[in-house]
């Protein structure tokens, strides 16, 4: 942890240093369209749930085990295959202009790719990838029919965070830390994405083995471990970025931020003892199976070992065989 720690720091010092030269910029020329973007993202949402997920594709896959399910836990079920799939394809998109434009010289606007003759900068990118975190969110927010207060309060703070900070990048002559603030936004989605994604995987895995409580033990635990450390990283860069472009920040910013990540750290602290909770529970449970297996076999012994004696004949006595002859 401490070599994590020291390598979050370094990372952080560099792009706060990064950040300091970069030109106030807009983001993207895509921006004032975030309404269409979320739009047709959560539409994207939808077709695949309804048609493809529900329709067909979870109940060919999974067959009964999907079915046994309650409804509470199949729209949980899946939703994490939604968001494990967001995620994904969010990493593979948004990795490098969030590491160019963040830790690198690039800006918002240069090309996504030079070696194309295309439009496409590193900030619409970043603006399509937001969009499609926060429609995941909202999605999340209006499919499942079981939150945690916890989870409801990070996915509200999340959508409002992240749609603010495009806003008032609109007006960079009003909101001079608009750029700023839309990468250290950046940052916690980062964070957000590789941290939690090995928890999609966990509860998909948990409901396909049940009684798997070896497994599921180790699962847990490292699901655990992820979401510990990537609350831990995420604070040291985060409030590194955020105290050494100190003087960049409006009033209004150094009091919101410190707060809207004291309520991010909680939720995703709720959730790594969550975590903690289920690794007890399936080494309690696997502790009793163990119990119980052996107490089965000692049974299964003891009955094996009677029924042989009953079924061996009877000892005759010397003294009633020598009788006998006599």
């Amino acid at each position: 942890m401490p070599v994590i720690q020291d390598l979050a720091a370094r990372h952080a010092s560099h792009a706060s240093e990064n950040l300091q030269k970069k030109p106030l910029e807009p983001i993207s020329k895509l921006a004032p369209f975030s309404a269409l973007i979320i739009s047709i993202t959560m539409v994207i949402f939808f077709l695949i749930r309804y048609y493809i997920l529900e329709g067909f594709l979870i109940k060919k896959i999974y067959g009964r085990i999907y079915a046994d399910l309650d409804e509470g836990n199949r729209r949980g079920f899946v939703n994490h295959h939604i968001a494990g799939l967001t995620k994904i394809i969010i990493l593979a998109v948004a990795a490098k202009p969030f590491v160019c434009v963040t830790f690198g010289k690039e800006t918002f606007g240069t090309p996504y790719d030079p070696r194309m003759s295309s439009t496409i900068t590193m900030g619409d990118m970043l603006i399509v990838v937001a969009q499609m975190l926060i429609g995941m969110y909202v999605f999340e927010l209006l499919y499942r029919s079981k939150l945690s207060p916890v989870a409801v309060t990070h996915h509200i703070g999340t959508i409002i965070v992240g749609q603010s900070a495009i806003a008032i990048s609109l007006k960079l002559a009003r909101e001079p830390d608009a750029d700023i603030e839309f990468i250290l936004c950046t940052v916690w989605g980062a964070f957000d994405i590789v941290s939690e994604f090995f928890p999609h995987v966990a509860i998909i895995l948990y409901r396909i083995f049940p009684q798997r409580h070896n497994f599921l033990k180790w699962v847990f635990l490292l699901s655990c471990i992820t979401t510990a450390t990537g609350t831990t990283c995420e604070t040291i860069v985060t409030m590194w970025l955020f105290g050494s472009l100190w003087n960049r920040w409006q009033i209004a910013f150094k009091v919101a931020t410190p707060l809207l990540h004291l309520a991010f750290s909680a939720a995703q602290i709720h959730g790594s003892m969550v975590f903690w909770r289920m690794y007890k529970k399936q080494k309690r449970l696997l502790q009793e199976q163990v119990e119980s297996a052996d107490f089965l076999k000692e049974e299964n012994i003891g009955i094996a070992l009677q029924s042989s004696a009953e079924s061996m004949p009877p000892v005759v006595p010397p003294n009633a065989m020598v009788a006998r002859d006599r």
